[in-house]
């Protein structure tokens, strides 16, 4: 039986990896879903409240940041991992330097979903 559908195998350093207006960083992207790196984002004020056509599924390695997510409020430390469904509003504030991988469906970058 032979195999159909891709077989590309795509491999990035995020050393090397492009950077986002909001400074995260683009990891490995596949044609439904994309990863991506907040690298020791330092603390400050809450980001803008958004919406965006994608959903997130994050996992915090380092820091603790809150979640402001349709009216509740969620904080997240090393360990936790969230969800941000499609189309909800949101907004994250950083509370101690804060290092996290997000995975989105369809990929952020992808037609500037990001940068809107």
């Amino acid at each position: 039986m032979g195999r159909t559908g891709e077989t590309t195998v795509t491999k990035v350093d995020s050393r090397h990896s492009p950077r986002g207006a909001m400074g995260q960083k683009y990891l490995a992207a596949g044609k439904r879903m994309g990863m991506r790196l907040w690298d020791e984002e330092r603390p400050g004020e809450s980001s803008d409240e958004s919406r965006r056509d994608y959903e997130t599924v994050g996992y915090v390695i380092a820091g603790r940041a809150e979640l402001h997510l349709e009216g509740q409020l969620v904080l997240l430390e090393a360990g936790d991992s969230w969800v941000v469904p499609e189309g909800a509003t949101h907004r994250y504030k950083i509370l101690e330097t804060f290092t996290a991988v997000e995975a989105t469906s369809p990929p952020a970058h992808v037609h500037g979903r990001d940068e809107e």
